[in-house]
């Protein structure tokens, strides 16, 4: 008899083992399924050509906390393969190069190839940019991190300019010339070469160096704890990982309180002390962070115009991929991806929102677009949400013309100054909740926040917007939603440790890859802040949130043309 019970238990064993496979089978097929669904479209492409893990070098990646345990899809895994070798940087030939090797922007210099020759509105202007170090001996190898533009100051025009490198101490820079004129050239290091090792080491090893903090509260009792993307350690740890989008965020247990007491998020600070001495010296403020390179010859062209039916061909708005996107002439931003009318009296923009609930998503570069609209339509007054300043949520309506405007402030990680841990929403999750329709309007920014760490975590919060995106656009196609890419910044030799305009300009480039193929639209605030005269500042000043606003109204009402 005890055979009998032993056959039957050994039966009922093999059984529940063939289940577990079973389920475990199903869920990845609908893992799989699901992924197939929502992506749909070839995102990484350029001219058309999808580019598959094969044809890109596998980059090895440390791995980093809790981005070790996503399970990917094998569509995911070829994905971030491709974004990661799409980012990857050139090297100096040797990990310890001293400062007196490293490029001087001053020694450096720049050439106009040929710069007498006759130049018309439409033209490509090259220029040579040789870099040297502070021997004065040229550099044999690139790296350097560079921005260029074309400018004509009584015009108040500017452009930016595509910048190749050719991996031997010598760039070229490439202009579209778009007015005609007295252009001149400026070409500014932001980072030598030997600086960009530096970030590189931060972002792989040093996520930690932003640190944010939670308070948890009881009755009169309170504690503050630390938190993050990862915490080290082995001290007991709350777990805030959000349930639907699996983005993981964790603050050490309070000694005496429980999880669920949390009620607030807050930015920590910023560490200190994180250089060598020796690679302290590849961040000075006046010597080597955001310095001009200056021509050896003519640093300007004379630009003749081209016949009137040949400018308005030019610039017809019909390639959303034209490089450069846009330019500014008399201070107006003239896109080269879609047509933009100038909203400059507030009735237009009440006009042009009538009727419609805007929704603003992400950190205070697109809560500028909020305070601009709110300041400048009378109509639109702010509904006091007692929300903290700066922090959000926001709210302005006009009642007489049935808009609605909200801002809402991206998830963690954010350097706000105090969210309460009931507003901490993500996007995507956000996005979930909306039904959408020809009168909603969406517009969202995320990138800053995340320079400190590893690009994975980056794609992984991309990868669930876009999700959401899909399934909104899916469910409502009338919805339209536009994308504010990064902007540049004032930087010095702190502010490059945290948010160097090179790990923005690299988040930006993942941005604009995985969300490439998807009914959204750009407002390219990168260009927008480079082109222009005005000092960069991570917020930019009102005359360039006026160009972006008027780009992001022009998708919203379009100009018949």
């Amino acid at each position: 008899m005890w055979r009998d019970s032993f056959r039957l238990q050994i039966f009922c064993l093999l059984m529940a083992v063939l289940a577990v496979v079973v389920l475990v089978h199903n869920f990845f097929q609908l893992e799989n399924l699901d992924d197939d669904t929502v992506s749909g479209s070839n995102w990484i492409t350029e001219n058309n050509v999808q580019h598959s893990l094969s044809q890109t070098n596998k980059t090895t990646r440390k791995p980093y906390c809790g981005y070790t345990q996503q399970t990917l899809s094998k569509r995911e895994q070829e994905e971030q393969e491709t974004l990661l070798a799409a980012i990857q940087w050139p090297k100096p030939p040797d990990n310890k190069i001293a400062f007196a090797q490293s490029t001087d922007p001053t020694r450096s210099d720049f050439v106009i190839v040929k710069p007498s020759r006759f130049f018309k509105v439409g033209d490509e202007l090259e220029v040579l940019v040789r870099m040297k170090d502070f021997q004065g001996k040229p550099k044999r190898y690139g790296g350097d991190y560079l921005q260029a533009r074309i400018h004509s100051p009584l015009l108040k025009a500017g452009a930016t300019g595509r910048i190749v490198d050719c991996h031997n101490g010598l760039y070229k820079v490439f202009f579209t010339l778009l007015w005609p004129g007295e252009v001149k050239v400026s070409v500014s290091l932001v980072h030598p070469s030997e600086a960009i090792q530096v970030l590189l080491r931060l972002r792989e090893e040093r996520p930690d160096r932003v640190y944010f903090k939670s308070s948890f509260k009881s009755g009169r009792y309170s504690e503050t704890t630390e938190c993050n993307v990862c915490l080290p350690g082995d001290l007991p740890v709350c777990n805030f990982t959000d349930p639907y989008t699996g983005e993981p965020w964790f603050c050490y247990k309070p000694r005496k309180l429980s999880c669920a007491s949390r009620i607030s998020h807050a930015k920590g600070g910023y560490l200190k002390g994180l250089l060598t001495k020796e690679e302290s010296l590849f961040f000075q403020s006046h010597v080597n962070i955001k310095r001009p390179i200056l021509s050896s010859g003519p640093d300007s062209v004379t630009v003749k115009p081209k016949a009137f039916t040949d400018v308005i061909a030019m610039n017809r708005a019909e390639d959303p991929t034209a490089s450069p996107s846009g330019y500014y002439y008399e201070d107006q931003w003239r896109s080269r991806t879609h047509w933009i009318h100038n909203f400059n009296k507030s009735d237009d923009i009440t006009e042009c929102l009538q009727g419609k609930v805007i929704h603003l998503f992400g950190d205070s570069t697109i809560r500028q677009w909020f305070e601009y609209l709110t300041a400048f339509v009378p109509d639109l007054v702010e509904f006091n949400l007692r929300s903290p300043k700066n922090v959000g949520p926001f709210m302005s309506v006009d009642l007489k013309h049935n808009i609605l405007l909200k801002f809402r402030c991206h998830g963690p990680p954010i350097r706000f100054s105090t969210v309460f841990s009931s507003e901490l929403r993500y996007i995507a999750n956000e996005l979930n909740g909306i039904v959408g329709g020809r009168n909603t309007v969406i517009a969202i920014t995320i990138w800053s926040h995340f320079s400190t760490f590893p690009v994975e975590v980056y794609i992984r919060r991309l990868r669930n917007i876009r999700r959401a995106v899909i399934q909104l656009l899916d469910r409502s196609p009338e919805t339209l939603i536009v994308i504010r890419t990064a902007n540049v910044q004032e930087l010095g030799p702190e502010v490059s440790l945290f948010n160097s305009d090179w790990y923005s300009f690299q988040l930006d480039s993942v941005m604009r890859k995985m969300f490439s193929g998807i009914a959204v639209h750009f407002v390219d605030a990168w260009e927008m802040s480079v082109a222009h005269y005005l000092p960069h500042n991570l917020h930019p000043q009102e005359v360039i949130v006026k160009n972006q606003i008027d780009a992001f109204l022009s998708y919203v009402c379009p100009l018949q043309t």
